[in-house]
């Protein structure tokens, strides 16, 4: 079974559902000797299984595959009056806004089958605690189960389901927060304070994630505990990045000054740049995912293909000024290289 702590690289390629997480992103960071992972967030069932065949063309070295945990039924209470407020959006880029669908779980059990059918190297959990019986099956095929993680409380609930790996996201991660609860705000605590407080409770290998950039951010991640990193936002203005060019360039665009906590395009709290759309309709979007994305997901469609930052969900955690157009193996390599100065240790040795 796939150990974090015997990593040649001790970098892990965030799984960005919704396309920055290209086969050719995850190819290059397994290929240097770091962790790459596919979405299957979003996607369907055929696509997840064409992919994984096109990226075991590409690389014969370990990867991930990310799945969303299905939510409990989310309140309907505000989606209509969001819907409403929307129209105008709707009717700016010219789409029709879709009739919510409260039963959607993203395919989830064709998507388990799959990937115990592929029996893949790794696969990782993101909205919630996977059951002990998934788990289970996943172990019966040799299969990593890695579950993300926000706080003490989400880790004792991911290790007493079985998962073999907590990855621990800080308050600075671009894109969603994988709090359990949908309707959860996330916490403040750093992701250092995080760290520390998960490896108390546990042996088990932990991830860093959250606002990592840097060779000194790793080095500081790996010294709170860490085993190794998980990087997102670094890698979304790569050559192998999926990402929209609006995207890319909205990351080094001085227009764009900070990044904030939303639930404007999704319905859950998310980390993005500060655009219009998120001044609009952040203070009246219900906490109602996967109601709201839904909803938006017309929009956003129509904001890329239209070039407007503005009405763009611009997924970004804090260091986003460090995003790089260095290819995704070469950067993997310098950011590793960059560590080592700060951080001289073996981390395969903790």
């Amino acid at each position: 079974m796939f150990d974090p702590t015997e990593l040649e690289i001790p970098i892990i390629q965030a799984p960005m559902a919704g396309g920055p997480a290209t086969v050719e992103l995850a190819a290059a960071v397994s290929g240097v000797g770091g962790l790459g992972f596919l979405a299957a967030g979003y996607k369907s069932p055929e696509t997840l299984d064409a992919q994984l065949s096109r990226l075991r063309d590409l690389t014969g070295a370990p990867f991930g595959v990310n799945l969303f945990v299905p939510q409990p039924s989310p309140p309907v209470a505000g989606v209509a009056a969001y819907r409403a407020e929307l129209a105008a959006e709707a009717e700016h880029y010219g789409v029709a806004l879709p009739e919510p669908d409260p039963t959607d779980d993203d395919q989830w059990a064709a998507k388990i089958e799959l990937l115990l059918q592929r029996s893949v190297p790794v696969v990782s959990f993101t909205f919630g605690a996977p059951p002990r019986e998934v788990v289970d099956q996943f172990h019966n095929r040799g299969t990593c189960v890695i579950t993300t993680v926000t706080d003490p409380t989400e880790a004792h609930t991911a290790l007493t389901h079985g998962s073999d790996v907590l990855c621990v996201q800080g308050p600075e991660a671009g894109g969603h927060a994988g709090t359990h609860s949908p309707t959860a705000e996330p916490g403040t605590a750093t992701l250092p304070e995080l760290l520390a407080a998960i490896r108390h409770m546990t042996d088990v290998p932990l991830l860093a994630a959250g606002g990592i950039s840097t060779g000194s951010d790793i080095a500081v991640a790996l010294r709170s505990g860490a085993q190794a990193v998980q990087l997102g936002t670094a890698y979304l203005r790569t050559p192998e990045s999926g990402a929209n060019d609006t995207h890319k360039e909205a990351l080094t665009d001085p227009a764009y000054t900070t990044t904030v906590m939303t639930r404007a395009f999704s319905g859950r709290p998310a980390r993005g740049l500060h655009n219009r759309f998120i001044a609009a309709h952040d203070a009246t979007a219900p906490a109602a995912y996967p109601l709201v994305n839904q909803l938006t997901k017309p929009l956003r469609a129509a904001a890329a293909a239209a070039g407007d930052a503005t009405g763009l969900h611009l997924w970004a955690g804090t260091g986003y000024r460090n995003s790089s157009t260095v290819p995704a193996g070469s950067l993997t390599r310098q950011l590793w290289e960059a560590a080592q100065p700060v951080y001289p240790h073996d981390h395969a040795a903790q």
